[in-house]
Protein backbone atom coordinates (compact mmCIF):
# COMPACT_ATOMS: atom_id res chain seq x y z
CA UNK A 1 0.00 0.00 0.00
CA UNK A 2 1.22 3.50 -0.79
CA UNK A 3 0.69 7.01 0.38
CA UNK A 4 -1.26 9.73 -1.31
CA UNK A 5 0.58 11.92 -3.78
CA UNK A 6 -1.04 15.33 -4.12
CA UNK A 7 -0.74 16.87 -7.56
CA UNK A 8 -2.16 20.24 -8.49
CA UNK A 9 -4.39 20.65 -11.49
CA UNK A 10 -2.00 23.23 -12.94
CA UNK A 11 0.73 20.60 -13.05
CA UNK A 12 -1.52 18.24 -14.98
CA UNK A 13 -2.71 20.84 -17.45
CA UNK A 14 0.82 21.98 -18.18
CA UNK A 15 1.93 18.60 -19.50
CA UNK A 16 2.54 18.51 -23.21
CA UNK A 17 1.27 15.84 -25.58
CA UNK A 18 3.25 12.62 -25.35
CA UNK A 19 4.55 13.28 -21.84
CA UNK A 20 3.71 10.67 -19.22
CA UNK A 21 0.83 11.41 -16.89
CA UNK A 22 0.57 9.61 -13.58
CA UNK A 23 -2.74 8.20 -12.28
CA UNK A 24 -2.60 10.79 -9.49
CA UNK A 25 -2.64 13.51 -12.16
CA UNK A 26 -5.97 12.16 -13.33
CA UNK A 27 -7.42 12.55 -9.86
CA UNK A 28 -7.89 8.80 -9.44
CA UNK A 29 -5.57 7.94 -6.58
CA UNK A 30 -6.94 5.06 -4.54
CA UNK A 31 -5.36 6.29 -1.37
CA UNK A 32 -6.32 9.93 -1.01
CA UNK A 33 -7.99 10.52 2.33
CA UNK A 34 -10.10 13.35 1.06
CA UNK A 35 -12.12 12.31 -1.94
CA UNK A 36 -13.60 14.95 -4.21
CA UNK A 37 -16.50 14.07 -6.48
CA UNK A 38 -15.35 13.56 -10.06
CA UNK A 39 -17.24 15.56 -12.65
CA UNK A 40 -17.98 14.69 -16.26
CA UNK A 41 -15.19 17.03 -17.37
CA UNK A 42 -12.76 15.18 -15.07
CA UNK A 43 -13.72 11.96 -16.80
CA UNK A 44 -13.13 13.47 -20.25
CA UNK A 45 -9.71 14.76 -19.18
CA UNK A 46 -8.83 11.35 -17.79
CA UNK A 47 -9.77 9.62 -21.04
CA UNK A 48 -7.67 12.07 -23.06
CA UNK A 49 -4.61 11.31 -20.93
CA UNK A 50 -4.98 7.51 -20.97
CA UNK A 51 -2.38 6.99 -23.68
CA UNK A 52 0.17 8.85 -21.54
CA UNK A 53 -0.21 6.68 -18.45
CA UNK A 54 2.87 4.49 -17.89
CA UNK A 55 2.52 0.72 -17.41
CA UNK A 56 -0.75 0.61 -19.34
CA UNK A 57 -0.75 -1.43 -22.56
CA UNK A 58 -3.63 -2.17 -24.91
CA UNK A 59 -1.92 -3.16 -28.17
CA UNK A 60 0.08 -6.29 -28.97
CA UNK A 61 3.11 -6.44 -26.71
CA UNK A 62 4.28 -7.10 -23.17
CA UNK A 63 4.67 -5.50 -19.76
CA UNK A 64 6.63 -6.39 -16.65
CA UNK A 65 4.33 -9.27 -15.76
CA UNK A 66 2.19 -9.99 -18.83
CA UNK A 67 1.88 -10.26 -22.58
CA UNK A 68 -1.15 -9.47 -24.74
CA UNK A 69 -2.03 -10.18 -28.34
CA UNK A 70 -5.03 -9.86 -30.64
CA UNK A 71 -5.63 -10.93 -34.23
CA UNK A 72 -8.44 -10.08 -36.59
CA UNK A 73 -10.63 -12.94 -37.75
CA UNK A 74 -12.44 -13.28 -41.09
CA UNK A 75 -15.70 -11.56 -40.17
CA UNK A 76 -14.60 -7.97 -40.76
CA UNK A 77 -12.97 -5.39 -38.51
CA UNK A 78 -11.37 -6.69 -35.31
CA UNK A 79 -13.98 -6.22 -32.58
CA UNK A 80 -11.85 -7.49 -29.69
CA UNK A 81 -10.07 -5.21 -27.23
CA UNK A 82 -7.74 -5.89 -24.30
CA UNK A 83 -5.77 -4.10 -21.63
CA UNK A 84 -3.20 -4.62 -18.89
CA UNK A 85 -2.69 -1.75 -16.47
CA UNK A 86 0.10 -2.30 -13.95
CA UNK A 87 0.44 -0.06 -10.89
CA UNK A 88 -3.32 0.36 -11.09
CA UNK A 89 -4.06 2.43 -7.95
CA UNK A 90 -0.88 1.16 -6.27
CA UNK A 91 2.38 -0.60 -7.08
CA UNK A 92 1.11 -4.07 -6.18
CA UNK A 93 -2.19 -3.77 -8.08
CA UNK A 94 -2.75 -4.91 -11.68
CA UNK A 95 -5.88 -4.54 -13.80
CA UNK A 96 -6.51 -6.84 -16.78
CA UNK A 97 -9.41 -6.98 -19.17
CA UNK A 98 -10.64 -8.56 -22.41
CA UNK A 99 -13.65 -7.19 -24.30
CA UNK A 100 -15.33 -8.87 -27.28
CA UNK A 101 -17.58 -6.57 -29.29
CA UNK A 102 -20.44 -7.61 -31.54
CA UNK A 103 -22.94 -5.91 -33.81
CA UNK A 104 -22.38 -3.15 -36.37
CA UNK A 105 -20.50 -0.94 -33.88
CA UNK A 106 -19.14 -3.65 -31.61
CA UNK A 107 -15.52 -2.64 -32.18
CA UNK A 108 -16.27 0.86 -30.90
CA UNK A 109 -18.22 -0.44 -27.90
CA UNK A 110 -15.40 -2.80 -26.90
CA UNK A 111 -12.80 -0.03 -27.09
CA UNK A 112 -15.02 2.39 -25.22
CA UNK A 113 -15.44 -0.13 -22.41
CA UNK A 114 -11.72 -0.90 -22.43
CA UNK A 115 -10.89 2.77 -21.85
CA UNK A 116 -13.72 3.85 -19.54
CA UNK A 117 -14.47 0.83 -17.33
CA UNK A 118 -11.09 0.74 -15.52
CA UNK A 119 -11.48 4.41 -14.58
CA UNK A 120 -14.99 3.80 -13.27
CA UNK A 121 -13.87 0.76 -11.31
CA UNK A 122 -10.98 2.71 -9.82
CA UNK A 123 -13.32 5.51 -8.78
CA UNK A 124 -15.80 3.15 -7.13
CA UNK A 125 -13.05 1.19 -5.39
CA UNK A 126 -11.82 4.46 -3.95
CA UNK A 127 -15.33 5.39 -2.88
CA UNK A 128 -16.23 2.14 -1.12
CA UNK A 129 -12.85 2.00 0.61
CA UNK A 130 -13.21 5.53 1.99
CA UNK A 131 -16.70 4.71 3.27
CA UNK A 132 -15.53 1.48 4.89
CA UNK A 133 -12.42 2.81 6.61
CA UNK A 134 -14.25 4.31 9.57
CA UNK A 135 -16.37 1.28 10.48
CA UNK A 136 -13.45 -1.10 9.99
CA UNK A 137 -11.28 0.97 12.32
CA UNK A 138 -13.98 1.01 15.00
CA UNK A 139 -14.34 -2.75 14.76
CA UNK A 140 -10.59 -3.32 15.11
CA UNK A 141 -10.37 -1.06 18.14
CA UNK A 142 -12.92 -3.15 20.01
CA UNK A 143 -11.07 -6.48 19.81
CA UNK A 144 -7.68 -6.01 18.15
CA UNK A 145 -6.18 -9.26 16.83
CA UNK A 146 -9.41 -11.20 17.19
CA UNK A 147 -10.00 -13.90 14.57
CA UNK A 148 -13.65 -12.89 14.45
CA UNK A 149 -12.67 -9.30 13.74
CA UNK A 150 -10.25 -10.44 11.04
CA UNK A 151 -13.00 -12.45 9.36
CA UNK A 152 -15.45 -9.55 9.64
CA UNK A 153 -12.92 -7.22 8.04
CA UNK A 154 -12.20 -9.74 5.27
CA UNK A 155 -15.92 -10.08 4.56
CA UNK A 156 -16.27 -6.32 4.55
CA UNK A 157 -13.49 -5.91 1.99
CA UNK A 158 -15.10 -8.61 -0.13
CA UNK A 159 -18.42 -6.79 0.00
CA UNK A 160 -16.75 -3.50 -0.87
CA UNK A 161 -14.99 -4.96 -3.89
CA UNK A 162 -18.20 -6.63 -5.07
CA UNK A 163 -20.09 -3.36 -4.77
CA UNK A 164 -17.39 -1.51 -6.70
CA UNK A 165 -17.57 -4.00 -9.59
CA UNK A 166 -21.38 -3.92 -9.65
CA UNK A 167 -21.55 -0.12 -9.59
CA UNK A 168 -18.83 0.37 -12.21
CA UNK A 169 -20.51 -2.04 -14.63
CA UNK A 170 -23.85 -0.32 -14.05
CA UNK A 171 -22.30 3.11 -14.68
CA UNK A 172 -20.57 1.82 -17.81
CA UNK A 173 -23.79 0.56 -19.35
CA UNK A 174 -25.56 3.79 -18.41
CA UNK A 175 -22.86 5.80 -20.16
CA UNK A 176 -23.15 3.68 -23.29
CA UNK A 177 -26.90 4.26 -23.38
CA UNK A 178 -26.39 8.02 -23.26
CA UNK A 179 -23.61 8.21 -25.87
CA UNK A 180 -24.85 10.49 -28.68
CA UNK A 181 -22.23 9.36 -31.20
CA UNK A 182 -22.22 5.63 -30.50
CA UNK A 183 -25.27 3.55 -31.37
CA UNK A 184 -25.36 0.63 -28.94
CA UNK A 185 -28.94 -0.38 -29.70
CA UNK A 186 -27.90 -3.51 -31.59
CA UNK A 187 -24.20 -3.47 -30.69
CA UNK A 188 -22.48 -4.49 -27.49
CA UNK A 189 -19.52 -6.15 -25.84
CA UNK A 190 -18.58 -8.80 -23.35
CA UNK A 191 -16.21 -7.94 -20.51
CA UNK A 192 -13.95 -9.96 -18.31
CA UNK A 193 -11.99 -7.89 -15.81
CA UNK A 194 -9.73 -8.70 -12.91
CA UNK A 195 -7.91 -6.76 -10.25
CA UNK A 196 -4.93 -8.51 -8.70
CA UNK A 197 -3.79 -6.98 -5.42
CA UNK A 198 -1.01 -8.97 -3.80
CA UNK A 199 -2.36 -12.50 -3.45
CA UNK A 200 -5.99 -11.40 -3.80
CA UNK A 201 -7.72 -11.82 -7.14
CA UNK A 202 -11.02 -10.00 -7.71
CA UNK A 203 -12.97 -10.67 -10.90
CA UNK A 204 -16.08 -9.31 -12.57
CA UNK A 205 -17.40 -10.49 -15.93
CA UNK A 206 -20.32 -10.60 -18.35
CA UNK A 207 -20.74 -12.51 -21.61
CA UNK A 208 -18.82 -15.50 -22.90
CA UNK A 209 -15.20 -14.41 -22.68
CA UNK A 210 -13.34 -16.64 -20.24
CA UNK A 211 -10.49 -16.68 -17.71
CA UNK A 212 -8.53 -19.70 -16.52
CA UNK A 213 -5.83 -20.23 -13.92
CA UNK A 214 -2.83 -22.51 -14.43
CA UNK A 215 -1.85 -24.16 -11.16
CA UNK A 216 0.37 -27.02 -9.98
CA UNK A 217 -1.39 -30.02 -8.42
CA UNK A 218 -0.03 -32.38 -5.75
CA UNK A 219 1.91 -34.26 -8.43
CA UNK A 220 3.54 -31.03 -9.60
CA UNK A 221 1.60 -31.24 -12.86
CA UNK A 222 0.10 -28.14 -14.42
CA UNK A 223 -3.70 -28.12 -14.34
CA UNK A 224 -6.31 -25.70 -15.65
CA UNK A 225 -8.83 -24.11 -13.29
CA UNK A 226 -11.69 -22.23 -14.93
CA UNK A 227 -12.26 -18.96 -13.06
CA UNK A 228 -15.39 -17.80 -14.88
CA UNK A 229 -18.62 -19.18 -16.26
CA UNK A 230 -19.61 -18.58 -19.89
CA UNK A 231 -22.77 -16.54 -19.37
CA UNK A 232 -24.81 -17.85 -22.28
CA UNK A 233 -28.58 -18.34 -22.73
CA UNK A 234 -28.22 -22.11 -22.36
CA UNK A 235 -27.63 -21.73 -18.61
CA UNK A 236 -30.96 -22.49 -16.85
CA UNK A 237 -30.72 -19.45 -14.56
CA UNK A 238 -29.99 -17.11 -17.45
CA UNK A 239 -32.71 -18.58 -19.67
CA UNK A 240 -35.28 -18.35 -16.88
CA UNK A 241 -34.59 -14.66 -16.31
CA UNK A 242 -34.83 -13.89 -20.03
CA UNK A 243 -38.12 -15.77 -20.42
CA UNK A 244 -39.59 -14.05 -17.37
CA UNK A 245 -38.86 -10.75 -19.09
CA UNK A 246 -40.75 -11.91 -22.22
CA UNK A 247 -37.60 -12.60 -24.20
CA UNK A 248 -37.33 -15.84 -26.14
CA UNK A 249 -34.53 -18.40 -26.03
CA UNK A 250 -34.09 -21.02 -28.73
CA UNK A 251 -31.52 -22.37 -31.18
CA UNK A 252 -31.63 -22.31 -34.97
CA UNK A 253 -32.06 -25.59 -36.82
CA UNK A 254 -28.64 -25.39 -38.45
CA UNK A 255 -26.86 -24.81 -35.12
CA UNK A 256 -28.91 -26.66 -32.47
CA UNK A 257 -26.09 -26.41 -29.91
CA UNK A 258 -26.22 -22.58 -29.77
CA UNK A 259 -29.03 -21.08 -27.71
CA UNK A 260 -29.82 -17.45 -28.56
CA UNK A 261 -31.87 -14.53 -27.23
CA UNK A 262 -34.70 -13.24 -29.43
CA UNK A 263 -37.17 -10.39 -29.19
CA UNK A 264 -40.75 -11.44 -28.35
CA UNK A 265 -42.09 -9.97 -31.60
CA UNK A 266 -39.24 -10.55 -34.06
CA UNK A 267 -36.74 -13.28 -34.90
CA UNK A 268 -33.89 -10.94 -34.04
CA UNK A 269 -31.24 -10.26 -32.86
CA UNK A 270 -30.35 -13.85 -31.91
CA UNK A 271 -27.80 -12.79 -29.31
CA UNK A 272 -25.56 -15.69 -28.29
CA UNK A 273 -24.94 -14.41 -24.74
CA UNK A 274 -27.14 -13.60 -21.77
CA UNK A 275 -25.21 -10.62 -20.38
CA UNK A 276 -23.45 -7.82 -22.21
CA UNK A 277 -22.77 -4.12 -22.32
CA UNK A 278 -24.97 -2.30 -24.82
CA UNK A 279 -27.47 -4.41 -26.82
CA UNK A 280 -30.25 -2.12 -25.64
CA UNK A 281 -32.72 -3.69 -28.05
CA UNK A 282 -32.91 -6.67 -25.69
CA UNK A 283 -32.21 -5.01 -22.33
CA UNK A 284 -35.94 -4.92 -21.58
CA UNK A 285 -36.19 -8.63 -22.34
CA UNK A 286 -33.78 -10.21 -19.86
CA UNK A 287 -30.28 -9.41 -21.15
CA UNK A 288 -28.41 -7.61 -18.35
CA UNK A 289 -25.03 -6.02 -17.69
CA UNK A 290 -24.80 -7.11 -14.05
CA UNK A 291 -21.46 -8.90 -13.61
CA UNK A 292 -20.72 -12.09 -11.81
CA UNK A 293 -18.16 -11.39 -9.09
CA UNK A 294 -15.59 -13.68 -7.50
CA UNK A 295 -12.70 -13.40 -5.06
CA UNK A 296 -9.86 -15.88 -4.90
CA UNK A 297 -6.73 -15.98 -2.75
CA UNK A 298 -3.78 -17.04 -4.87
CA UNK A 299 -1.13 -19.46 -3.62
CA UNK A 300 2.40 -20.38 -4.65
CA UNK A 301 0.95 -23.23 -6.71
CA UNK A 302 -0.76 -20.73 -9.02
CA UNK A 303 1.45 -19.81 -12.00
CA UNK A 304 -0.42 -17.73 -14.55
CA UNK A 305 -3.85 -16.51 -15.65
CA UNK A 306 -5.17 -16.42 -19.22
CA UNK A 307 -8.03 -14.14 -20.28
CA UNK A 308 -9.32 -14.62 -23.81
CA UNK A 309 -12.28 -13.96 -26.07
CA UNK A 310 -14.42 -16.82 -27.36
CA UNK A 311 -12.43 -16.99 -30.60
CA UNK A 312 -9.86 -18.92 -28.57
CA UNK A 313 -12.21 -21.03 -26.46
CA UNK A 314 -14.29 -22.11 -29.48
CA UNK A 315 -11.37 -24.20 -30.72
CA UNK A 316 -9.10 -24.83 -27.73
CA UNK A 317 -9.85 -26.44 -24.36
CA UNK A 318 -8.72 -25.02 -21.04
CA UNK A 319 -6.10 -27.74 -20.76
CA UNK A 320 -4.77 -27.07 -24.26
CA UNK A 321 -4.44 -23.37 -23.49
CA UNK A 322 -2.45 -24.08 -20.32
CA UNK A 323 -0.18 -26.46 -22.22
CA UNK A 324 0.44 -23.95 -25.03
CA UNK A 325 1.24 -21.05 -22.69
CA UNK A 326 3.41 -23.08 -20.32
CA UNK A 327 5.44 -24.53 -23.21
CA UNK A 328 6.01 -21.22 -25.01
CA UNK A 329 9.75 -20.61 -25.65
CA UNK A 330 9.51 -17.19 -23.97
CA UNK A 331 6.84 -15.72 -21.74
CA UNK A 332 6.64 -12.60 -23.87
CA UNK A 333 5.64 -14.74 -26.87
CA UNK A 334 2.97 -16.80 -25.05
CA UNK A 335 -0.07 -14.73 -26.05
CA UNK A 336 0.97 -14.55 -29.70
CA UNK A 337 1.69 -18.26 -29.87
CA UNK A 338 -1.69 -19.03 -28.29
CA UNK A 339 -3.50 -16.93 -30.90
CA UNK A 340 -1.48 -18.58 -33.67
CA UNK A 341 -2.51 -22.01 -32.34
CA UNK A 342 -6.15 -20.95 -32.22
CA UNK A 343 -5.94 -19.71 -35.82
CA UNK A 344 -4.56 -23.08 -36.95
CA UNK A 345 -7.28 -24.94 -35.08
CA UNK A 346 -9.96 -22.84 -36.79
CA UNK A 347 -8.62 -23.93 -40.18
CA UNK A 348 -8.49 -27.59 -39.13
CA UNK A 349 -11.76 -27.91 -37.21
CA UNK A 350 -13.95 -25.48 -39.15
CA UNK A 351 -12.44 -25.10 -42.63
CA UNK A 352 -15.68 -23.71 -44.08
CA UNK A 353 -16.25 -21.20 -41.29
CA UNK A 354 -14.98 -17.69 -40.82
CA UNK A 355 -12.44 -17.49 -38.02
CA UNK A 356 -13.49 -15.28 -35.12
CA UNK A 357 -11.36 -12.46 -33.71
CA UNK A 358 -9.01 -13.56 -30.93
CA UNK A 359 -7.68 -11.54 -27.99
CA UNK A 360 -5.47 -12.94 -25.23
CA UNK A 361 -3.98 -11.64 -21.99
CA UNK A 362 -1.42 -13.80 -20.16
CA UNK A 363 -0.65 -12.62 -16.62
CA UNK A 364 2.28 -14.36 -14.90
CA UNK A 365 1.76 -14.44 -11.15
CA UNK A 366 5.39 -14.53 -10.03
CA UNK A 367 5.79 -11.04 -11.45
CA UNK A 368 8.60 -12.00 -13.80
CA UNK A 369 9.12 -11.93 -17.53
CA UNK A 370 11.96 -13.60 -19.40
CA UNK A 371 15.02 -11.49 -20.11
CA UNK A 372 16.74 -13.53 -22.79
CA UNK A 373 15.77 -12.90 -26.41
CA UNK A 374 13.59 -9.94 -25.40
CA UNK A 375 15.13 -7.67 -28.03
CA UNK A 376 14.65 -10.26 -30.73
CA UNK A 377 11.08 -10.90 -29.62
CA UNK A 378 10.19 -7.20 -29.56
CA UNK A 379 11.60 -6.71 -33.06
CA UNK A 380 9.58 -9.66 -34.33
CA UNK A 381 6.37 -8.43 -32.70
CA UNK A 382 6.92 -4.84 -33.83
CA UNK A 383 7.27 -6.00 -37.41
CA UNK A 384 4.07 -8.02 -37.05
CA UNK A 385 2.29 -4.97 -35.67
CA UNK A 386 3.16 -2.80 -38.65
CA UNK A 387 2.03 -5.57 -41.00
CA UNK A 388 -1.21 -5.82 -39.05
CA UNK A 389 -1.78 -2.09 -39.38
CA UNK A 390 -1.30 -2.26 -43.14
CA UNK A 391 -4.00 -4.94 -43.25
CA UNK A 392 -6.43 -2.94 -41.15
CA UNK A 393 -5.92 -4.63 -37.79
CA UNK A 394 -4.58 -1.62 -35.92
CA UNK A 395 -5.98 -0.73 -32.53
CA UNK A 396 -8.29 2.26 -32.68
CA UNK A 397 -9.68 4.79 -30.27
CA UNK A 398 -13.41 5.33 -29.84
CA UNK A 399 -13.48 8.10 -32.44
CA UNK A 400 -12.12 5.71 -35.07
CA UNK A 401 -8.54 7.03 -35.08
CA UNK A 402 -5.79 4.49 -34.84
CA UNK A 403 -3.56 4.39 -31.81
CA UNK A 404 0.09 3.44 -31.91
CA UNK A 405 0.68 0.55 -34.30
CA UNK A 406 3.99 -0.20 -32.61
CA UNK A 407 4.07 -2.94 -30.02
CA UNK A 408 6.49 -1.05 -27.85
CA UNK A 409 5.58 0.42 -24.48
CA UNK A 410 4.21 3.94 -24.09
CA UNK A 411 7.66 5.04 -22.92
CA UNK A 412 9.26 4.26 -26.28
CA UNK A 413 10.82 7.24 -28.09
CA UNK A 414 10.90 6.87 -31.87
CA UNK A 415 13.60 8.02 -34.20
CA UNK A 416 12.77 10.34 -37.11
CA UNK A 417 12.76 7.36 -39.51
CA UNK A 418 10.46 5.38 -37.24
CA UNK A 419 8.13 8.35 -37.00
CA UNK A 420 7.82 8.47 -40.79
CA UNK A 421 7.02 4.75 -40.87
CA UNK A 422 4.53 5.20 -38.05
CA UNK A 423 2.72 8.09 -39.77
CA UNK A 424 2.46 6.20 -43.05
CA UNK A 425 1.14 3.11 -41.25
CA UNK A 426 -1.49 5.14 -39.39
CA UNK A 427 -2.61 6.93 -42.55
CA UNK A 428 -3.00 3.67 -44.47
CA UNK A 429 -4.72 1.93 -41.59
CA UNK A 430 -7.16 4.84 -41.19
CA UNK A 431 -8.16 4.48 -44.82
CA UNK A 432 -8.61 0.73 -44.63
CA UNK A 433 -10.50 0.51 -41.31
CA UNK A 434 -12.76 3.55 -41.64
CA UNK A 435 -16.38 2.47 -41.21
CA UNK A 436 -18.81 4.51 -43.32
CA UNK A 437 -22.58 4.47 -43.05
CA UNK A 438 -23.07 2.71 -46.38
CA UNK A 439 -20.63 -0.11 -45.56
CA UNK A 440 -22.25 -3.33 -44.41
CA UNK A 441 -21.18 -5.18 -41.31
CA UNK A 442 -19.56 -8.35 -42.63
CA UNK A 443 -20.05 -10.17 -39.33
CA UNK A 444 -23.66 -10.85 -40.32
CA UNK A 445 -22.71 -12.22 -43.72
CA UNK A 446 -21.26 -15.45 -45.01
CA UNK A 447 -20.75 -18.75 -43.25
CA UNK A 448 -19.58 -18.57 -39.66
CA UNK A 449 -19.48 -21.09 -36.89
CA UNK A 450 -21.14 -18.95 -34.24
CA UNK A 451 -22.12 -15.32 -34.79
CA UNK A 452 -22.88 -13.29 -31.67
CA UNK A 453 -25.80 -11.77 -33.56
CA UNK A 454 -27.87 -13.40 -36.29
CA UNK A 455 -30.05 -10.57 -37.56
CA UNK A 456 -30.73 -6.94 -36.75
CA UNK A 457 -34.31 -6.10 -35.69
CA UNK A 458 -36.47 -4.78 -38.53
CA UNK A 459 -36.86 -1.40 -36.85
CA UNK A 460 -33.15 -0.95 -36.08
CA UNK A 461 -32.32 0.68 -39.43
CA UNK A 462 -34.79 3.45 -38.68
CA UNK A 463 -33.45 4.08 -35.21
CA UNK A 464 -31.21 7.12 -34.80
CA UNK A 465 -28.82 7.23 -31.88
CA UNK A 466 -28.65 4.76 -28.96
Amino acid sequence: MGGCVSTSSSTCSSRSNGEKVSPECLGISMFSRKRSRRTFSDHVIALKHLSSIPNRIFTNGKSRTSCIYTQQGRKGINQDAMIVWEDFMAEDVTFCGVFDGHGPHGHLVARKVRDALPLKLMSFLQSVESKGNGSAADCCNENPGSEVVDQVNADKVDTQRREAFLQSYKAMDKELRSQPNLDCFCSGSTAITLVKQGSNLYMGYIGDSRAILASKDDNDSMVAVQLTVDLKPDLPKEAERIKQCKGRVFALQDEPEVQRVWLPFDNAPGLAMARAFGDFCVKDYGVISVPEFSHRVLTERDKFIVLASDGVWDVLSNEEVVEIVSSAPTRSSAARILVDCAAREWKIKYPTSKMDDCAVVCLFLDGKMDLESDNEEEQCLSSAALQSNHSGIAAESDDGHNSEPSLQRNTTVRSAEENDIYKRAVAEADQETAMTEDQKWSGLEGVTRVNSLVQLPRFSDERQGP
